[in-house]
């Protein structure tokens, strides 16, 4: 499916926390890892330099630093391009250490103008030992609400679980928050069949083995609950569904997850 994986860092501490999760991907697919470290100077090039290759060779990657006066954004897509197939994965902050849900960071130019998905992580200030370690990816979990938006992420979220070999799995959430009158109960056997059909249809159109779930309650944090704080899936989803267009991923299910979850999360615009 990728043919590299780049990962930009900054230097801190936040921006490796993708790490383990690029690295236990890398490794599963027998893909070439790339790390990548972007100065504002030439005069920090040579300790730019010094770092990443260190942190390269500790994780049998290729390490390389560049001097970009202009967009950090622009300077990791010109990276990308230069390998076609490349999956750039990132943290959402690095060095500032805001928590921001993406609005203006470097991850979000990324994904508005690369125009391919890009796998997004929320540090959360892992260890040292911890950033080191490799995830294994145990499954990727397509979450759909309806809507052909939702399901604009489905043909990448069954190829990676079949470049991973795991299961593909499908979710569907009930927002209890727009029933009408409480005497009107969830639909729970409409969505269920709606849910089972679509990941009976990915089956047969992929070739991937799948799975599906019936979620309750504000999306974001139905499927945080439903995952548990595990880090071995990804989450794949665009930036918005059935909620109006938003210029921006605060507020979306997608950043909403994004702040919630322990795992990473395969995204791209509509």
């Amino acid at each position: 499916m990728y043919d590299r994986i780049l990962v930009p860092v900054d230097g801190s501490a936040f921006s490796e926390e993708m790490l383990p999760h690029a690295v236990g991907i890398a490794r599963a697919a027998g893909a070439p890892l790339t790390l990548m470290r972007i100065v504002q100077s030439d005069a920090d090039l040579t300790e730019a330099t010094r770092y990443v290759e260190g942190l390269a060779g500790e994780l049998s990657a290729e390490g390389r630093a560049v001097s970009a006066r202009g967009d950090v954004a622009d300077a990791v897509l010109a990276e990308a391009r230069k390998v076609p197939g490349t999956l750039v994965a990132m943290c959402s902050h690095g060095h500032s250490g805001l928590m921001e849900a993406m609005l203006g960071s470097v991850a979000l130019r990324v994904i508005r103008t690369g125009g391919n998905a890009v796998l997004v992580y929320r540090p959360r200030g892992t260890s040292a030992e911890g950033r080191r370690q490799p995830v294994r990816i145990n499954s990727v979990v397509l979450p759909l609400d309806g809507t052909q938006v939702s399901e604009a992420m489905a043909s990448q979220a069954a190829e990676m679980a079949l470049w991973l070999g795991v299961d593909l799995t499908v979710v569907s959430v009930i927002d209890t928050r727009s029933r009408v009158s409480a005497d009107i109960p969830a639909s729970d056997v409409m969505e269920s069949s709606y849910v089972r059909s679509r990941a009976e249809d990915f089956a047969a159109r992929y070739g991937v083995r799948t799975t599906w779930e019936v979620l309750h309650g504000e999306p974001a944090e139905a499927i945080a609950q439903y995952l548990d704080g595990r880090n071995d899936v990804v989450l794949a989803m665009v930036t918005h569904g059935r909620r109006p267009l938003e210029t921006v991923l605060l507020g979306s299910v997608t950043a909403g997850c994004l702040h919630k979850c322990s795992a990473p999360i395969l995204t791209r615009m509509p």
